[in-house]
């Protein structure tokens, strides 16, 4: 590949520099290579699980990058419940937002991003790719789920507004997400382009509605989509869409804050457009900043993108004025972040303390039923049968989940296995023996196999516990079913409390 040439300095490098957000490989250390390209222009650095270990050594992290440049963009993708980066080998302390549309105390949902905003700024993040701000209007939607408050739009705007008041009261920059909308899809843009097939009224009333929301709540970003909606742009996914970014976003709801797109080297996008190409048409679509390093981290990626957007200027396929405004959006932003109260690196211990506001969420959260063959409360040992479908790309499979680890708190000697697939229930039902079984689902109205598990474990044993820890469509089964909304540490937290109390 022939590298262009480009000198440091330069204000069209600069803002080339400017427009990326980047992760870097793992380590918990800042490499040199991203110091010597935050000295020559970048703006963004974007921290992932890789990156962390614990909270003090993400705040010496940070410290570290802002030796470089005091007012950097430090992101992260911290919605907590399933999707987290900053307790990533522990499980979130605090419940996703279905969790919180469930509860619909918009009081609750404020204090619940405070809290986290309080944890990251204390950490030295001061943007996070939060909160989903998607209608999850399919129940069989793959992605989105329980990152959703929920179905009802007008309950999903009021808990997405109250997010970002809370959030960005601790100076931590919110990014409501995934612009038109992710809800109404049954494929992941993690794989390809879904789509979303309403008409304008459908959209304006239920997608749009939670945007509309944190705009009026004064959200500092807002991420894109990479979703085709045909009523708003037949040929372009939102992520590359003018009619979408600059018509709809920018000009018709008034939105005037930093445009993010989602991960740029996800196949919506890379697979499909090219990932060099598919940067440059997003920001002459509109977008500001160009996130990645999801998948491709080191220093050449950020050089390639660096030089694709200079070369497209230099062709004219991209004006210099549009890629000038976007770095000053990003810099805006930073000044921003930077003009508020964030902890500096001799205040820092590393993280807020717990308030134990997530485990109070999570606790208020809980829908718990007894079945016509209600038991009596498990005082002993169980048998905890994990079935597990195959990860979620957004939420990853380096998080712990469930209730295994907490019930071996409570009842020493807990024996556990995780199983998957058809013939599932069977396996689980001839290892547990005697011993009372905890069965733990995720979502178990779009697996099958799943509940026909559930279905072999109940028929055998009716006084088998179920715990569903997804978005709880199907209908109760089991002698207790405990619905969690969520599989974060303290979700499988106050579902433990409840199967020790029945």
């Amino acid at each position: 590949m022939t590298t262009l040439t480009t000198h440091a300095g330069d204000t069209l490098t600069r803002n080339a520099l400017a427009v990326l957000q980047p992760g870097f490989d793992g380590t918990t250390t800042a490499p040199d290579w991203l110091r010597r390209r935050i000295d020559e222009g970048l703006a963004s650095v974007s921290l992932f699980g890789r990156n962390v270990r614990t909270a003090e050594q993400v705040a010496a992290l940070t410290a570290q990058l802002r030796a470089q440049r005091d007012d950097l963009l430090i992101a992260i993708d911290e919605e907590s419940g399933d999707v987290t980066r900053l307790e990533v080998r522990t499980g979130s302390s605090y419940p996703g937002n279905h969790a919180l549309g469930a509860v619909d105390d918009t009081t609750l949902t404020r204090e619940v991003a405070a809290d986290l905003g309080r944890r990251l700024a204390a950490c030295g993040i001061n943007l996070n790719w939060a909160p989903s701000a998607d209608v999850n209007a399919n129940p069989d939607n793959p992605v989105i789920g329980v990152r959703s408050f929920g179905s009802d739009p007008d309950l999903v705007a009021r808990h997405t507004a109250a997010y970002v008041e809370g959030l960005q009261s601790a100076g931590v920059a919110t990014s409501a997400k995934h612009f038109p909308g992710h809800g109404d899809t049954a494929i992941d843009s993690h794989h390809s382009v879904p789509v979303i097939d309403v008409d304008r009224d459908v959209l304006n009333s239920r997608d749009l509605a939670p945007f509309r929301a944190a705009i009026a709540a004064g959200t500092r970003a807002v991420m894109s989509a990479h979703v085709l909606a045909p009523a708003l742009d037949p040929e372009n996914p939102g992520t590359l869409s003018r009619r979408i970014l600059t018509g709809l976003l920018r000009e018709e709801l008034g939105y005037d804050g930093l445009i993010v797109t989602d991960g740029m080297d996800m196949q919506a996008i890379a697979g499909t457009y090219g990932f060099e190409r598919g940067c440059v048409l997003a920001i002459a679509a509109g977008a500001d900043a160009i996130c990645t390093g999801g998948g491709p981290s080191d220093e050449g990626t950020v050089l390639r993108l660096r030089d694709a957007f200079v070369a497209a200027v230099r062709s004219g396929e991209l004006s210099e004025e549009r890629l000038a405004d976007a770095a000053d959006r990003v810099r805006a932003l930073a000044g921003w972040a930077a003009s508020t109260k964030v902890p500096g690196a001799a205040e820092r211990s590393g993280g807020a303390p717990d308030s134990g506001i997530g485990l109070v969420a999570a606790r208020r959260a809980l829908t718990v039923t007894r079945g016509e063959t209600y038991a009596a409360p498990v005082t002993e040992a169980p048998y905890v049968a994990t079935f597990s479908p195959l990860p979620n790309i957004a939420v990853g499979n380096e998080t712990p989940w469930g209730v295994t680890a907490e019930l071996e708190r409570r009842f020493p000697g807990t024996e556990s296995a995780t199983y998957s697939g058809e013939g599932s229930g069977s396996e689980a039902l001839a290892a547990a023996g005697e011993r009372r079984i905890v069965a733990v689902v995720r979502d178990a109205h779009r697996h099958a196999w799943m509940a026909e598990a559930l279905r072999t474990l109940v028929t055998a044993r009716p006084d088998t516990v179920v715990v569903e820890m997804g978005v709880p469509q199907s209908a109760p089964i089991g002698a207790l079913h405990i619905a969690t909304r969520g599989a974060a540490r303290v979700c499988g937290e106050a579902a433990a409390e409840a199967i020790a109390a029945g």
